[in-house]
């Protein structure tokens, strides 16, 4: 595992310092992901994965000036982007791993995290962890701004049926870490899949 993350922190360290310039239009699509988590004020939400913190200002908003917002990351040079950006009032950043997160079981109402899923090193396990901190019924949004196909295009790849985030992959993925899918939307302009705690 530890070559993993040497692996994540030095692809997504290299990259820290252009990551906003490179992609400057996901905003809407971050915020309006955030809307379907269905978050309310008050509530507790982990931004597993944060990166550069894109998606910590629209959290805030939806959780507003009572929640709690908390953006963890591997990789020490996208929290100092997200610092330099100003998101770091919008919620608490850690650098840990989250597949050991230094929190509560059952602490969180929700769990967002965008791109996350292809860079977790044993998923199943890595769900599970991400399902420990969540309340009974509590949600998981697992988004990318562009869709499996757009992505692979991106990449200089083909699209593939054992893709993590193909639904007939991703669904028994989900229910087998404590999670229940209830919506999937794969579009070229963006991925979105929810999911409920199990109880």
């Amino acid at each position: 595992m530890a070559d993993d993350h040497t692996h994540v922190q030095e692809f997504f360290g290299a990259r820290a310092a252009d990551w906003d310039r490179r992609f400057p239009d996901d905003g809407p699509a971050y915020a309006a992901a955030v809307a379907e988590l269905g978050l309310r004020p008050g509530d507790a939400v982990l931004d597993a994965g944060c990166g550069t913190g894109r998606a910590l200002p629209p959290l805030r908003s939806a959780v507003g000036p009572q929640g709690m917002v908390i953006g963890a990351d591997l990789t020490p040079a996208m929290l100092d982007e997200a610092l330099r950006a100003g998101r770091g009032s919008s919620g608490q950043l850690l650098l840990t791993d989250v597949a050991r997160l230094p929190l509560r079981t059952g602490s969180l109402d929700a769990v967002f995290a965008a791109g996350l899923i292809a860079h977790l090193p044993q998923p199943d396990v890595n769900l599970r962890e991400l399902a420990r901190v969540v309340r009974p019924g509590g949600r998981l949004a697992l988004f990318h701004p562009i869709g499996r196909a757009a992505l692979a295009a991106r990449q200089g790849r083909q699209i593939t049926d054992d893709d993590l985030r193909a639904e007939p992959v991703l669904r028994p993925l989900l229910a087998g870490s404590g999670w229940r899918m209830i919506s999937y939307v794969d579009e070229d302009a963006r991925f979105l899949a929810l999911a409920v705690r199990q109880d």
